[in-house]
């Protein structure tokens, strides 16, 4: 990884950790477009092994408002999913990976920003969680399901309850990725050397995330995935 790519990388998941530590989503869909347009090589597992630690903080910051329920039902059905996003993987030609990461997400970016509030459920947490374990697995994106389902519940039991589900998704997508021959070592240590710029912007969150406006923080979120997206869709 040369110089340019390394600082390049640093400012992107230092800005990704402050925004989801913030609002409780985005560091995917800041970081994997980012990432595919740098190097496709670094998509899913360097997204997926930088937020690892950025979850596992938040999930522990908020804990107090963790909706353990719903939370159980996502990651069964996002564990359940997860074989399926390894198999959609393999059928992606790397050459095309690139593509396919951004249209996941713009279409994700779109659907989040057209979705009409409503109560979930069952079948919500079910459906989000399925869909999570098939997207991020494949590209390292999988937020915009999850915040579909609590975009309109409180913003601390958002944050925590999706990093709580990031957690555990991300680690088995890690596991059954390394297990098939599909991720290495490397992978890992490239986001270990970027763990300073994680934390920094995980402390920032820290510091304002009870003062931002979370509406105004998603919809500059979902906005700019939807640009990135469009970029790696025409660089491919």
């Amino acid at each position: 990884m040369s110089t340019q790519t390394l600082a390049v990388l640093a400012l992107t998941v230092a800005a990704a950790a402050f925004v989801q530590g913030s609002s409780g989503l985005g560091f995917a869909l800041i970081v994997a477009p980012v990432a595919g347009i740098l190097d496709p090589g670094l998509v899913p597992v360097f997204v997926l092994a930088s937020m690892i630690p950025l979850n596992l903080y938040v999930a522990w910051r908020e804990r107090a408002s963790l909706d353990l329920r719903g939370a159980g039902w996502i990651t069964g059905a996002r564990l359940a999913a997860t074989p399926a996003g390894l198999a959609l993987l393999r059928l992606i030609p790397e050459r095309s990976l690139g593509l396919f990461v951004g249209a996941a997400t713009v279409l994700a970016a779109a659907v989040s920003l057209a979705a009409p509030a409503f109560t979930p459920g069952r079948a919500a947490y079910v459906g989000a969680g399925a869909v999570t374990g098939l997207t991020e697995t494949a590209t390292g994106v999988g937020g915009p399901p999850l915040a579909l389902v609590y975009q309109h519940r409180p913003p601390a039991e958002l944050r925590s309850t999706v990093a709580a589900c990031f957690l555990v998704g991300e680690v088995a997508s890690l596991a059954l990725l390394f297990a098939a021959g599909k991720a290495q070592p490397a992978e890992l240590t490239q986001a270990a050397v970027l763990l300073p710029a994680i934390a920094a912007g995980a402390w920032l969150s820290r510091v304002t995330h009870g003062r931002l406006d979370g509406r105004r923080m998603r919809l500059f979120v979902l906005g700019f995935a939807l640009v990135s997206g469009v970029v790696l869709m025409l660089g491919f």
